[in-house]
C-alpha cells in the first residue's frame, strides 16, 4: 500500500480537527496544507509503527506546537461562542479536547499524538471536561416516556451538574414544559406514549428556541433518511452514561449561544 493510499482517508478527518483547532476554515486547511508540504519536503515524517490516523495526528501537532499556533495571538474571539470557549482552555487540554471530542479518539492514543504519558493525557481531558461542565451548566428538558430510561437520563444530567426543568412523556407535555421555561438543551426519544412524535416535539420546540438537541432513540434509521435536516448528536438504545454525557458537553459547547 501506497503513503498516498495509507493516509490520504484520513486527511479529511485532519482538517475537521485543524479547522478546531484554529476556530478558522481558512487557517486550519493552511496548517493542514503546510503540514503535508513539509511531510513531502522531508522535514517532517511519519512513524510508520503508529495506525494512519494517529501517525498523521502526531505528525501534524508536532509541526502545530513547534510553530507556536496561532491561538494565543491575541486575535480569539470574545463572549459565548464555542471558539471563545475553547480559547479558554489552556493550549494542551485545547488539543486533547479536540482531539476526544471531534475525532473520537481515546485517551491511549491522544497520549500517543500528543507524545505523553496516558495518565497525563487523561489529566488533560480530564481538566478540560471540569472546566466546560462548570461553564456550561443549564437547565435541561427530557423528552421520554419510559419512566425507568428517564430516570437513568435524568441521572446523568445532574451528575454534569445540570437541573432537570421537566421530563416530558408526549409531544403535548414537552411543547407546553419549553414554553413554561426555555431549556438550555433538549434529551428527546423519537417515540413517544400516546404514539406523537418526539421529532415533531423537537420541530415545534426549536421553532421558538435556538436550543442543542440530542435524540435518544432505538430507532436512529427514523431520523436517518436524508429527507429532513438531521441532527448532529445522535445516540442509540440502549446508551452508555458516557457517551450521553459526551454528547451533552459537545452539544452544548459546541453550540452558538
Amino acid at each position: 500500500m501506497s503513503l498516498v493510499e495509507k493516509y490520504a482517508p484520513h486527511i479529511p478527518y485532519l482538517r475537521r480537527f485543524a479547522r478546531a483547532l484554529t476556530g478558522s476554515q481558512s487557517e486550519g486547511d493552511t496548517y493542514v496544507r503546510a503540514a503535508l508540504e513539509a511531510l513531502v519536503a522531508g522535514s517532517a515524517s511519519l512513524d510508520q509503527n503508529l495506525s494512519p490516523k494517529v501517525g498523521l495526528f502526531q505528525m501534524f501537532l508536532g509541526i502545530w506546537n513547534s510553530t507556536g499556533g496561532t491561538l494565543d495571538d491575541g486575535s480569539a474571539p470574545e463572549g459565548d461562542t464555542p471558539e471563545a470557549r475553547v480559547r479558554k482552555l489552556t493550549p494542551a487540554s485545547r488539543q486533547a479536547f479536540l482531539l476526544n471530542a471531534v475525532e473520537g479518539i481515546p485517551a491511549q492514543d491522544i497520549a500517543v499524538i500528543m507524545r505523553v504519558e496516558e495518565a497525563a493525557a487523561q489529566s488533560l481531558l480530564d481538566e478540560a471536561e471540569a472546566d466546560i461542565e462548570k461553564e456550561l451548566r443549564t437547565n435541561v428538558l427530557i423528552i421520554e416516556d419510559e419512566p425507568i430510561i428517564a430516570a437513568d437520563i435524568e441521572g446523568i444530567v445532574e451528575d454534569l451538574g445540570h437541573t432537570v426543568d421537566a421530563i416530558a412523556a408526549t409531544e403535548t407535555e414537552a411543547v407546553k414544559a419549553a414554553k413554561a421555561k426555555k431549556p438550555g438543551i433538549v434529551l428527546a426519544d423519537v417515540q413517544l406514549a400516546d404514539g406523537s412524535s418526539g421529532i415533531d416535539a423537537v420541530a415545534d420546540i426549536l421553532k421558538k428556541y435556538d436550543v442543542p438537541v440530542i435524540f435518544i432513540t432505538a430507532f436512529p434509521e427514523r431520523l436517518l433518511t436524508g429527507e429532513r435536516p438531521e441532527p448532529a448528536y445522535l445516540i442509540s438504545k440502549p446508551f452508555r452514561p458516557e457517551n450521553v454525557k459526551a454528547a451533552i458537553s459537545q452539544a452544548l459547547f459546541f453550540h452558538k449561544a
